[in-house]
């Protein structure tokens, strides 16, 4: 930048009180440093543009970057979701060959298979009603005598009604006063 000391400060407002005359002088100072905000305030500006286009710049390769990165990403999970699939699907008709094979078997001896330990329709559906039997059972409303005699709630009481119920001293209601 240009180097302005004091002394060249000096020799050009000499010259310019010379050559403008004092009474322009204030008029023209004051047009120069209008100018010279002007093109501070440009500069700045375009500093600010240039700038904001930089990281604008960043923002969209940034943006590119991550994009990509996320394509790849999805790419593998489908890659490994069809490889999956292809896997559970095999596996299903690897399955369903030996089911179908064991039930073409199984009609053939129906008699024999639930002493070899594997079980039939019907020893499924009879555990299936025992299970739901047991279930209800042990889910069945309780007799209220059985629990009066056990302590077991019998109604639900909020929790004012507990502390109130608990408080030491609130059995016995006296008149008597703190003082």
């Amino acid at each position: 930048m240009i180097d302005l000391g004091l002394s060249k400060l000096a020799i050009i407002g000499v010259v310019a009180l010379i050559v403008i005359g004092p009474e322009k002088l204030p008029k023209v100072a004051r047009m120069a440093g209008t100018l010279y905000g002007r093109a501070q305030r440009y500069l700045h500006d375009v500093k600010s543009e240039v700038s904001r286009e930089i990281e604008l710049d960043e923002l969209r390769n940034l943006h590119k970057e991550v994009q990509d990165r996320a394509q790849s990403f999805k790419d593998e999970v489908q890659s490994a979701k069809n490889d999956f699939e292809s896997n559970v699907t095999s596996h299903v008709d690897e399955v369903e060959a030996l089911w179908d094979g064991g039930s073409a078997h199984e009609s053939s001896s129906a008699a024999t298979s639930s002493s070899y330990g594997t079980p039939t329709l019907e020893d499924i559906d009879r555990k299936a009603k025992d299970f739901r039997r047991k279930k209800l059972v042990r889910t069945s409303a309780v007799p209220a005598w059985y629990k009066n005699r056990h302590g077991t709630k019998r109604h639900v009481m909020s929790g004012a009604a507990r502390v109130r119920k608990f408080r030491p001293g609130s059995g016995a209601k006296s008149n008597s006063s703190f003082f």
